[in-house]
């Protein structure tokens, strides 16, 4: 039972919330890219957060048993048996029900999660697929992708305000790190009044934008571990933001790191958006981060 892959379109993968704990191998953590739209996807189902299908726009499937599903996150044209549907919400699916991504109108990932999760490995604690690694694969034409039938259930739905606006201008919050004063003023107020844009070199692994260059005073440093988030300038001086599949160590100079939610946020841009970065102090920061990792209102209308 499960999901008959009928087109595999860009780029789909099983993923979670992470591979944690594995940076002293140099395995990197993964997980998906849009950890709001993946949590809301869990909620909707009223589920633990156990994995889901991260997609982008043409994956088709045919359901071969019946379950309750949700789908949140880039609006890729989702028809079911031909007949447009919407986002953020759950709804029960019948066998033999055929899904189709068609084409990206909004964002760039969607999240298909089925109550329960998907019946596939675990590697090192994790679901979540990483190709380069040696971890889970892209879905292909004639892949199954396995989980166990549920029966109906109350649909839920996300209430309007709660729901990204993926084509809103971004502003990326940025803390500055250590390594600030690897930059000098100039430098620094280059950075924050600079509009970048993301270029077509964007992947799991991060985001090169293209702008104004800045330059450190200091050029490359020792190796050392990177989060999530941080904006390594390399030697063209121009900024990459570093996501969910970065390496576990690098060695350029990183002028800070962007918020996690605003990771988020950028994961869902389109190659040619345009971006810019406003400072925030650490405890503003944090203050944020508590906010946004609290207790999200279950608001559903």
């Amino acid at each position: 039972m499960g999901f008959e892959i009928l087109d595999g379109g860009l780029f789909a993968t099983v993923q979670d919330s992470g591979r944690y704990g594995m940076g002293d191998r140099g395995i990197t953590v993964s997980g998906v890219m849009d950890e709001y739209a993946y949590e809301w996807g869990q909620r909707l189902l009223g589920t633990p957060s156990f994995n889901t299908l991260e997609l982008m726009a043409g994956l088709r499937l045919r359901a071969l048993a019946d379950t309750m599903i949700a789908v949140t996150g880039a609006d890729l044209g989702l028809r079911i048996n031909g007949l447009p549907e919407s986002n953020w919400q759950s709804r029960f699916i019948r066998e033999g029900d055929i899904l189709h991504f068609a084409k990206r109108v909004s964002g760039q990932r969607a999240y298909l999660s089925v109550k329960g999760g998907f019946d596939t490995p675990m590697y090192h604690g994790s679901y979540a697929t990483t190709i380069r690694e040696g971890f889970g694969k892209k879905l292909q034409r004639g892949d199954i992708l396995p989980f166990h039938p549920s029966p109906r259930e109350h649909s839920r739905r996300l209430k309007e305000e709660f729901i990204p606006d993926y084509d809103r201008p971004l502003t990326i919050r940025v803390m500055l790190g250590y390594q600030e004063e690897f930059f000098d003023r100039e430098a620094k107020e280059k950075f924050f009044d600079t509009e970048y844009e993301i270029t077509h070199q964007n992947d799991r692994m991060g985001y090169r934008l293209s702008g104004e260059p800045i330059f450190p005073i200091k050029g490359d440093i020792i190796s050392e571990a990177i989060a999530f988030g941080s904006i390594q300038i390399p030697a063209g001086g121009q900024p990459i933001i570093l996501l969910k599949e970065r390496q576990t160590i690098g060695g350029y100079p990183k002028i800070g790191t962007v918020l996690p939610m605003d990771c988020f946020a950028l994961s869902q841009a389109p190659i040619g958006s345009k971006v810019r970065f406003e400072a925030v102090e650490q405890e503003e920061a944090f203050r944020l981060a508590r906010e946004y990792y609290g207790e999200l209102p279950f608001i559903l209308a």
